[in-house]
């Protein structure tokens, strides 16, 4: 091997170390300004699980602003939401298979669109800062009505609520708005 090889080699592995480490440094920031969430919901029937990350508000106009109506959100900041299931669901009429997928959504001033991704995306949007999601994989999309709230939600939240057994309600809250998907195990 020759010297002008090797340290060529031992230029682009420690450029290769210093982008990781950054990489790394910024996800930890990013973390700091929006934390890790994680929702889980357990009954006799199924098991859900929601992973996701929950900015602030910080006196910022949300929905029409920080994220605009029409255009698909990674519903929450920096690596896409997943949702598990280890059971089907019926979700509004609609079958959703077992398994881990990403949640996006479209959000408007009066119905969201909801998608479940078969999907799984290292970060939520691309270096133009657009959200990451490939249609060609949803695997379920949804409308849902939108709910206005008297009262803020400084933080983004998603719930998991038990209905019964067999059925549950995913919510996602933030600022003055919240949206529900019932869902059922099948």
């Amino acid at each position: 091997m020759s010297k002008a090889f090797k340290i060529g080699l031992a230029l682009i592995t420690g450029l290769i170390l210093v982008l990781f480490v950054a990489f790394k440094i910024m996800q930890s920031n990013t973390k700091k300004h929006s934390p890790e969430g994680k929702e889980y919901l357990k009954t006799e029937k199924m098991e859900v699980e929601v992973f996701y990350n929950r900015p602030f508000k910080k006196e910022r106009e949300i929905f029409g602003g920080l994220v605009p109506y029409g255009e698909v959100w990674r519903t929450g900041a920096n690596e896409a939401t997943s949702f598990t299931a280890n059971v089907d669901l019926d979700i509004m009429g609609e079958t959703l298979p077992a398994g881990k997928y990403t949640l996006w959504t479209i959000p408007g001033g009066s119905e969201w669109q909801v998608f479940f991704n078969s999907k799984m995306y290292r970060w939520g949007v691309n270096l133009s800062a657009e959200a990451s999601r490939e249609a060609d994989f949803d695997v379920l999309t949804l409308t849902v009505p939108v709910q206005k709230l008297p009262q803020v939600v400084e933080q983004f939240t998603i719930a998991l609520n038990e209905q019964t057994p067999q059925k549950g309600e995913l919510t996602l809250a933030w600022d003055k708005t919240k949206v529900s998907v019932p869902f059922q195990a099948k």
